[in-house]
């Protein structure tokens, strides 16, 4: 039998202590290890989503397709002029936002669909059949037009100029232009 002095006795004490203390900083540096772990996901998931609401509407402004069918057309020569308004002052004083001009190759029994991307928001379209394709509408000595044109879902029943507000819609809708001739 061997006997274990006092000293001994208190060094496995500090060894078994120590260890003991050890552990319980380990254990903390597993806590604080985890805590930070799951403080870094959810930064990161809150920068991901917050970037995402920052450049989604960028992304879905950029994807606004309009579809403008345009019906009534006489015949295949030239082309279909589209001016776009974004209010009654910009049409009253006749300076559109943007001007398309469409080939009638793809026109099939007087009707040509077409379509054009747009950011979202209310507009007014305006169109012009230039059949000689010299890019304005053509009109006779007391200005009735000589040409085709029409405006988007409103038909000229008069021989009044309609108000922006008779014919502006929203970019996402489907636009219908029903060509008048004169």
């Amino acid at each position: 039998m061997k006997l274990t002095t006092s000293s001994q006795l208190t060094n496995n004490s500090r060894n078994a202590f120590g260890s003991f203390i050890a552990i319980k900083n380990n254990e903390n540096y597993n806590k604080n290890n985890y805590s930070l772990m799951k403080k870094t996901i959810v930064y990161s998931i809150n920068f991901l989503f917050g970037m995402l609401l920052i450049f989604l509407p960028a992304y879905l402004k950029a994807q606004s397709i309009t579809q403008i069918k345009v019906t009534g057309i006489r015949s295949a020569k030239g082309k279909i002029i589209i001016q776009v308004f974004k209010d009654n002052e910009s049409y009253n004083q006749e300076k559109p936002y943007k001007k398309i001009t469409f080939d009638k190759r793809t026109m099939a029994n007087g009707t040509l669909s077409v379509k054009y991307e747009i950011e979202p928001g209310i507009y007014g379209f305006t169109l012009v059949d230039d059949e000689n394709d010299n890019g304005i509408i053509d009109k006779n000595f007391i200005k009735i037009p000589k040409e085709g044109f029409g405006f988007s879902n409103f038909f000229m029943e008069k021989m009044k100029k309609p108000v922006f507000d008779d014919f502006m819609v929203k970019s996402q809708q489907k636009v219908e232009i029903r060509v008048k001739y004169m």
